[in-house]
């Protein structure tokens, strides 16, 4: 399997593994709480989902559930972070997310995976790290997979499929997603 310094693979029946376990156990009681909570309960979901990331998140971060994650402890929010309804955040590889971001509803952020050798599929979980700079939106139904990094004011389309980093200042959509065209600063 390849590996470079961002990729984090943990292999089954392991003490890494067990701790995995029990991290998506407390994720999925911290987001069945969270999700039982309303538009109106904003006070309440940042509390939540302070706890879940484990560093409380700034007043101006705003998140309407459902929300779904299996860890949590490995997302990171900056100030200004808008995220619609339905999203599933998958944040073993690392799940940084800058200032002043718009995420639409029934976005996949997802970082982790399995070896793609069927022999290995089953014998370990691969995370490997999503950046979304500042001032990036992506609009509904997006999918970004581990190891992309998406620049600064980019937007990625309704429905794309990201599985390569996106330039800064640019406009991709797709499946794969691809360049469209630059957007203004």
């Amino acid at each position: 399997m390849p590996n470079d310094d961002r990729t984090r693979i943990i292999y089954r029946r392991t003490p890494e593994s067990a701790a995995m376990l029990a991290n998506v156990k407390r994720a999925m009681a911290i987001t069945a709480a969270l999700n039982r909570l309303t538009f109106n309960d904003a006070d309440e979901v940042r509390a939540l989902f302070s706890e879940l990331i484990g560093k409380k998140v700034d007043e101006s971060f705003l998140l309407i559930p459902p929300f779904f994650t299996a860890g949590g402890d490995e997302i990171r929010v900056g100030r200004n972070v808008f995220v619609n309804q339905n999203c599933t955040f998958y944040d073993l590889g690392g799940l940084d997310i800058a200032d002043d971001v718009m995420i639409g509803p029934n976005v996949s952020l997802i970082t982790a995976g399995h070896p793609l050798e069927p022999s290995l599929r089953r014998a370990a979980t691969i995370g490997r790290p999503i950046v979304i700079e500042k001032n990036v939106w992506i609009a509904a139904g997006a999918t970004i997979i581990g190891g992309v990094t998406v620049g600064e004011n980019s937007v990625v389309a309704a429905g794309s499929v990201v599985t390569r980093d996106v330039p800064p200042n640019t406009l991709v959509g797709g499946n794969p997603a691809r360049v469209i065209r630059s957007i203004g600063e």
